[in-house]
């Protein structure tokens, strides 16, 4: 099994600056893309960034410039740095986490911390 853990999220005001960590653990023999998403109330879950083994990222063009995605392979970690952020920002933000182990491929997500921003 594999459990996520994250944390970092709060209540900022706008142009502030925010870091979500979110740390995997279990039977691991491996994890391939790490990512968040986040989901604004009335609204869909939408992916914010993804980083893969190899330290390729990729960004929602809505915060491109302002959070950075980054990942520590011998700790299993993500983190997600985000400043300027914004009122629209406001979101439950969630770990997403492709992983290799005993079982096979597991696609799992941590449970979501929430972020507020107030203008």
């Amino acid at each position: 099994q594999v459990h996520l853990v994250e944390s970092g999220g709060g209540l900022v005001q706008a142009g502030g600056s925010l870091r979500l960590s979110c740390a995997a653990s279990g039977s691991i023999f491996s994890i391939n893309l790490m990512g968040w998403h986040r989901q604004a109330p009335g609204k869909q879950r939408e992916l914010v960034a993804v980083i893969t083994k190899d330290d390729n990222t990729n960004y929602a063009d809505s915060v491109k410039g302002r959070f950075t995605i980054s990942r520590d392979n011998a700790k299993n970690t993500v983190s997600l740095q985000m400043n300027s952020l914004k009122p629209e920002d406001t979101a439950v933000y969630y770990c997403n986490v492709l992983i290799i182990g005993p079982f096979g491929v597991a696609n799992s997500w941590g449970q979501g911390t929430q972020v507020t921003v107030s203008s």
